[in-house]
């Protein structure tokens, strides 16, 4: 799995359990919904930590709960 894919898991699996669609969400993290898109569809790999900043807040978490889980952590 790639760190890309892996962030897209994380984002998709939050908004699932929190029932959040992509548009909505976006709107929570003061994004645009392309913004969100790209990272989901994978168009953007690398996003900037300032958008991973954003996105974090979005779920009510700080920046290092969001890149806190077994996934990332299992990333080498």
């Amino acid at each position: 799995m790639t760190y890309s894919e892996i962030l897209i898991k994380r984002i998709t699996t939050l908004c699932k359990k929190r029932d959040l669609a992509f548009n909505k969400f976006a709107k929570m993290c003061g994004l645009n919904q392309s913004t969100i898109d790209n990272i989901v569809r994978g168009v953007t790999k690398n996003p900037r930590m300032i958008t991973l900043h954003k996105i974090a807040i979005g779920f009510n978490m700080t920046l290092a709960e969001f890149l806190d889980f077994q996934e990332l952590n299992a990333y080498s």
